[in-house]
């Protein structure tokens, strides 16, 4: 009985596709159900104390319906790194995209698990901090680590070909990735959840409020897809086109900042209702929130648009070298042939010369 060879990292790699991809698929799944269905006890009906410090620094929860999802998310793309990395040691995951993704899920964690989450029903402002951190903060993060990329070299070349390629040509994915819709989405859902009333009930109902976070996070990782390029898309951006789509978002978000800075009456009756004794009061609380809203993404956006230019204009350089290096064999024949001419010339004239 003769035993089968070892397999080699390359090898092995692939086998562990199947297995890694699952796994990230289920932490995929569960996070995006678990954030919708996290329970209810983290909101109760009376507004808790004052935050004091250094005692408010302690208020985690750690839910474990948040905080495994998130360690699944974690685990199956550092397996999935290790796999390529192993089977592609000349082309390694690069760190930066590592980091970014670890950071993204790690702000998730802050913004639906800190204390930031057990404030965000008694204050606007604190709620307003957790839509940030989760549109415009942990959703570009989460797209620089660009685990589409990852997902393709750590699959299986037949998973790749019947589950995620179809998946990335499909019909319903050209449409919701397409950029326009992508600007739209997450546009009309900023001014959906903060003027409609899935505001008041994401305050009085603590699945709703879940729900309302995952559509936050699922339209700013539909909007950052196409903006950061990290990933392939059915719609590849060029970086002028990248920027006017940013730049386009910029005053959008300023606007509905300002709108909530500049209400001269509470805009939700929640607050008004809530009966709390302390902090600022609603009309101010809520005029904070605006300006939570207006600075930190004009930072943001401002921020992209000068990491888009800086894109462009390393590009603009790249395609000139290349367009130098292929035609400087052409510029060298050229200056060879006047080299010989003017030889030639000079030739002619010292021949003529010595005849006289």
């Amino acid at each position: 009985m003769t035993r089968s060879p070892r397999r080699s990292a390359a090898q092995r790699g692939p086998a562990l596709g199947t297995a890694a991809f699952r796994l990230a698929g289920a932490g995929a799944v569960s996070l995006a159900w678990l954030l919708a269905a996290g329970p209810a006890a983290a909101h109760s009906g009376s507004p808790p104390p004052p935050p004091a410090f250094p005692g408010v620094l302690l208020l985690w929860s750690f839910d474990p319906t948040i905080v495994l999802p998130l360690a699944l998310a974690a685990a199956g793309y550092l397996w999935a790194v290790r796999s390529v990395d192993a089977a592609h040691p000349n082309t390694k995951v690069p760190p930066r995209r590592i980091v970014a993704w670890l950071a993204g899920l790690i702000v998730i964690e802050i913004a639906l698990q800190s204390p930031i989450e057990a404030y965000d029903t008694t204050l606007f402002s604190d709620h307003m901090v957790q839509h940030v951190l989760l549109t415009i903060v942990a959703a570009p993060l989460l797209a620089l680590g660009a685990p589409i990329t990852l997902l393709l070299r750590f699959a299986r070349p037949e998973t790749r070909k019947r589950w995620i390629l179809p998946v990335l040509h499909s019909r319903i994915t050209r449409v919701i990735s397409f950029p326009v819709v992508t600007w739209i989405l997450f546009a009309g859902y900023m001014w959906l959840a903060h003027f409609s009333p899935l505001f008041e009930w994401s305050l009085e109902n603590p699945f709703v409020h879940q729900l309302e976070h995952v559509g936050f996070l699922g339209t700013a990782l539909l909007f950052w897809w196409p903006a950061v390029a990290a990933d392939p898309s059915p719609w590849r951006m060029r970086h002028p086109t990248r920027l006017v789509y940013m730049f386009l978002q910029m005053p959008q978000n300023t606007f509905l900042g300002l709108t909530l800075y500049s209400a001269t009456v509470p805009l939700y009756p929640y607050y008004l209702n809530l009966a709390r004794s302390w902090g600022p009061s609603v009309l101010d609380d809520q005029q904070i929130a605006g300006g939570i809203m207006w600075i930190s993404g004009d930072v943001v956006f401002m921020t992209a648009i000068m990491l888009i230019l800086r894109g462009l204009l390393r590009n603009e350089e790249r395609e000139a070298k290349a367009i130098d290096a292929r035609i400087a064999p052409e510029l060298a024949a050229i200056r060879e042939r006047e080299k010989r001419l003017a030889e030639r010339l000079a030739g002619e004239r010292g021949g003529g010369s010595g005849g006289g």
